[in-house]
């Protein structure tokens, strides 16, 4: 594994992070084993959030537990892993349980520390945009937090490009620390970064973590154009229209150009799709939403080699229309 610095940060990351959104695990054991095998793989950059939980509907929603099942992991490799977690996503019904206040910020980092059995949290995301509350008082709330302790940087998701660009402003009136990175969502089913956001990536020396480096898995191999998606799945249950739409037109181009690369190269559609995000000089990691081990060790796969130029220019030119929509962080 070939670390780089996270952005223009001097903590160095694995090209390919771990996000423990944990929409596949069964359990809590098998969540574990599955962050116990990235870390034995070289993956020391995992990706956790305070409303993380294993999506099983029969339990319910439980914020959080995605923290407290890292900490088991935690307890012996602490000193050996970067982590993240956010806040503002609502993790509760009541007026106070989402946004960027520095009420919810100061509370619900107390709570995710307490849950991952640690004193300090490595990099404190600000998981979206919160149009109620003024950025200063989220700026104050992280720099404070990093003055304690108890935050060793900051970096926002789901930020568009002035947004950020305010906020950089803020901390650097007021002296505080500045985010060192941005999370969003990439791939080469949506590019809409490109235009605005990478070029500010590029002046402020951010680093960019890529979420569903895999179309929220169109690229995974799971998805075929003209298939109807598996039944249960992301794609069935919640984006039908979607996914038909998508699968028509740019997007079919879009799968049956990787998948011939892939068969050229004797790789998988999802090799193919990573090691395209991986390539990008603004890309500093890409977040494997891995569900088993199986999928974790296909996603590593895409490290270790290049695809020719000839071959990003056809990626490059099949893809570059391409938009399809959000998804959660």
């Amino acid at each position: 594994m070939e670390y780089v610095n996270f952005g223009s940060a001097g903590v160095k990351v694995s090209p390919i992070a771990l996000g423990l959104g944990l929409r596949g695990q069964s359990s809590a054991q098998e969540a574990q084993r599955l962050i116990e095998h990235a870390i034995a793989c070289g993956i020391n950059l995992i990706d956790c959030a305070n409303v993380y939980n294993l999506l099983d509907g029969h339990r319910g929603h439980r914020p959080g537990e995605a923290e407290t099942i890292l900490a088991r992991v935690l307890k012996t490799k602490r000193d050996d892993v970067v982590i993240t977690s956010k806040v503002t996503s609502a993790i509760g019904p009541g007026p106070n349980d989402s946004g960027f206040s520095r009420y919810h910020i100061m509370r619900e980092v107390e709570r995710s520390l307490r849950r991952l059995e640690t004193n300090h949290i490595d990099v404190y995301i600000l998981h979206q945009f919160d149009r109620n509350t003024p950025l200063e008082e989220a700026v104050r709330a992280l720099d404070d937090l990093t003055r304690q302790g108890k935050v060793r940087y900051v970096g926002c998701s789901n930020f568009v490009a002035w947004q950020i660009c305010r906020g950089l402003w803020i901390q650097d009136t007021i002296g505080a620390s500045p985010f060192i990175c941005v999370q969003n969502q990439y791939s080469l089913m949506n590019r809409t970064d490109e235009r605005e956001l990478f070029p500010l990536l590029t002046d402020r020396g951010l680093g960019m973590m890529a979420y569903s480096p895999l179309g929220v898995g169109l690229l995974s191999g799971a998805y075929e154009p003209g298939v109807a998606p598996r039944s249960g799945s992301y794609w069935e249950t919640r984006r039908r229209k979607t996914y038909d739409t998508v699968f028509r037109g740019t997007g079919a181009h879009v799968y049956e150009t990787v998948a011939a690369i892939a068969a050229q190269r004797g790789k998988t559609v999802a090799q193919v799709a990573l090691n395209w995000v991986i390539s990008q000089p603004r890309i500093t990691v890409a977040i494997s939403g891995s569900d088993t081990i199986e999928q974790l060790d296909d996603n590593l796969g895409a490290l270790g080699w290049c695809l020719s130029e000839d071959e990003l220019c056809c990626l490059d030119k099949v893809s570059r229309p391409m938009r399809t929509p959000r998804d959660d962080g």
